[in-house]
C-alpha cells in the first residue's frame, strides 16, 4: 500500500516536534523532515526520539532550501546535499529531497547531476530531484535554475513531483508524471493554481483546491501499484487554531486516501474483523 506522510514544513510556524505530533493525531504514516535552521531538524538523535514518541517512521528528508538556509550546515551545497543523505541513512530514511541548483550557485549547477548520482551512490538513499518552477520578470523567464525546472528532462533517476510547482510552472501534473515514469519516487501532495505571468507564489494548496489533476495522478499511480510515497506538503500558517490546522491536515490525508483506493481497503478490513 503506498504510504502518505506528512512534511513537517506543513506545519509552520509550528516547529518539527509539532509536525511529527500533529502526523501521529491525523493519522499518517510518517513524516518527511525539512532541514531548517532549527537544530532538531539536523540532529538523528533528536529526530529518532521524536519518531519513538509520535510512532511515526521518518519517511525522507528534504535537503535545506538555499534561500531560507544560507548558513546551515556551511555555504558549500555539496556539503548541504551530503549531510542531508548521511542525515536519511543515520534516521533509515531511503528517501532525499533535493531543488535544482541556482544558476549563480556555479560548479555545482553545472555539476549537479553528477553530484546526485554520487551522492546515491556513496550513501544508498534515493536523491528525487523536485519540478520548480519559472523566476519571472516583465513575462519573461529569468532561468534561475540550472540544468532547469524540469526533473523529467535531466538526467537524473529519481524525481519529485510537486503540484504546486506545477501549477506556477504552467506544467500539467498528470504529463510530467508520464514523462517522468518508473523515475517518479516521490510526490508532494498539494495544489495550485495556474499563475499569471510575473507571479511568483507558491500556494501549496490543499489538495483539490485547485486546478491541477491531483486526484486523477494518484488514481494513476494507484492503478500501476506505484511504490513510492506521497508526502503532504500544505500551507496551514492561516490557521486560526489548533483545531483548524488538524482539520486541514486530516482533509489533505482523507483526500489522498480516497484517491489511492484505500479508503475501500479499510472498510473491507474493517467488515472482515466485524464477521464472526
Amino acid at each position: 500500500m503506498i504510504q502518505v506522510g506528512l512534511s513537517t514544513i506543513s506545519v509552520f510556524p509550528k516547529g518539527v516536534e509539532d509536525g511529527f505530533r500533529l502526523a501521529h493525531e491525523a493519522g499518517y504514516d510518517g513524516v518527511e523532515v525539512m532541514v531548517t535552521t532549527d537544530a532538531k531538524t539536523r540532529s538523528p538523535e533528536k529526530l529518532l526520539e521524536l519518531s519513538e514518541r509520535y510512532q511515526q517512521p521518518i519517511m525522507a528528508i528534504h535537503a535545506p532550501v538555499v534561500l531560507l538556509t544560507t548558513f546551515v550546515w556551511g555555504r558549500d551545497p555539496f556539503v548541504k546535499l551530503d549531510r542531508s543523505a548521511a542525515l536519511a541513512v543515520s534516521v533509515g530514511a531511503p528517501t532525499v529531497v533535493v531543488h535544482p541548483p541556482f544558476r549563480w550557485q556555479g560548479k555545482y549547477a553545472s555539476t549537479f547531476t553528477d553530484a546526485v548520482r554520487q551522492t546515491e551512490q556513496k550513501h544508498g538513499v534515493e536523491v528525487a530531484v523536485e519540478n520548480m518552477f519559472p523566476w519571472s520578470m516583465g513575462g519573461a523567464d529569468r532561468q534561475a535554475y540550472l540544468p532547469g525546472i524540469d526533473p523529467s528532462e535531466m538526467d537524473v533517476d529519481h524525481a519529485t513531483l510537486d503540484f504546486s510547482h506545477c501549477a506556477l510552472a504552467r506544467r500539467d501534473s498528470m504529463e510530467l508524471a508520464l514523462d517522468l515514469g518508473d523515475r517518479l519516487r516521490h510526490l508532494h501532495l498539494t495544489d495550485g493554481v495556474a499563475a499569471d505571468e510575473d507571479k511568483v507564489f507558491d500556494e501549496h494548496l490543499i489538495p483539490g483546491h485547485g486546478n491541477e489533476p491531483v486526484a486523477e495522478v494518484l488514481q494513476m499511480l494507484a492503478a500501476k501499484q506505484w511504490t513510492g510515497q506521497v508526502i503532504a506538503e500544505i500551507k496551514t500558517r492561516h490557521a486560526r487554531s489548533e483545531r483548524d490546522r488538524l482539520r486541514l491536515l486530516v482533509e489533505t490525508l482523507e483526500f489522498a486516501r480516497e484517491h489511492l483506493g484505500q479508503n475501500a481497503v479499510a472498510d473491507e478490513g474493517a467488515d472482515a474483523e466485524a464477521r464472526p
